[in-house]
């Protein structure tokens, strides 16, 4: 059987998504821990896309196959017995015998929070960035805007990442204001390392005043990673969905629990 699951977990306590070692907390080696005391048999999953140390999910899509013959609520609420209160199976259901939760999936979705408040909030710092410098939300979406479409993003990608080839489709990207948060919603079929957050740190510059609202077209075209802004921190960072061809039975977005009116 080829099981498909939505997994949530706050990746301030992890050292990211992608198994290390034995004594290095991770994601998926909590998952798998879980999921083969389940199953009565060692498992091992595949993500849509994997997550740095410190980034958070609502919507993690992974996969992975089994001979075990369990109902659906146990590979919900039995794996989450065994986990630990930060990671949480949130769906499940069987799926085709060739899914494969990276290489089936055709989108991906992002959210960014920012904390722009007076005063540094004492609630879930590690669940979003904290900016000091006002920022001009209409300046920032008008910028993001000329990232849209199929593009060489080599100016946005991260210095040690892997990937073939830095060419990715951006389909949406907006950016909104909520109270005292600013909000920046990002699809794509793909992104490459760091990509999201290397988008934000510019996004950041433009809102502040410090570059103008060409410039992210502008460092597009140069495809040089060294003249863009900083890196965004990972702790605002949310992969909220990800996409396939057809209904798996997985939702293809989840807010986090605070923004759901935004969904």
């Amino acid at each position: 059987m080829n099981l498909a699951l939505a997994v949530s977990y706050n990746g301030a306590s992890f050292h990211g998504w992608q198994f290390q070692n034995e004594s290095t907390p991770t994601v998926q080696a909590h998952l798998e821990s879980a999921l083969s005391s389940i199953a009565n048999e060692p498992i091992r999953v595949t993500c849509a896309g994997r997550t740095d140390a410190g980034v958070h999910a609502t919507n993690q899509v992974v996969n992975f196959t089994t001979q075990a013959t369990r109902q659906i609520k146990a590979w919900v609420s039995g794996t989450n017995t065994m986990l630990p209160d930060s990671i949480s199976v949130t769906h499940a259901t069987a799926v085709a015998e060739d899914f494969h939760a990276r290489f089936s999936a055709v989108s991906r979705r992002y959210l960014y929070i920012i904390y722009g408040g007076d005063i540094r909030s004492a609630l879930m710092p590690e669940l979003m960035t904290r900016e000091h410098r006002s920022l001009d939300v209409g300046r920032m979406h008008d910028a993001a805007q000329s990232l849209l479409g199929e593009n060489d993003f080599t100016s946005y990608r991260a210095a040690n990442c892997q990937s073939r080839t830095a060419t990715r489709n951006v389909t949406a990207i907006n950016v909104d204001r909520v109270g005292d948060l600013v909000l920046i919603d990002v699809s794509a079929n793909a992104f490459l390392h760091h990509m999201v957050r290397n988008v934000v740190g510019v996004l950041l510059d433009v809102g502040a005043g410090n570059k103008p609202v060409a410039w992210p077209g502008e460092l597009l075209a140069l495809g040089d990673r060294s003249r863009g802004s900083k890196t965004a921190p990972a702790n605002g960072l949310y992969l909220v969905g990800v996409g396939y061809g057809a209904d798996m039975g997985i939702p293809s977005l989840t807010w986090p629990p605070f923004l759901h009116d935004r969904a």
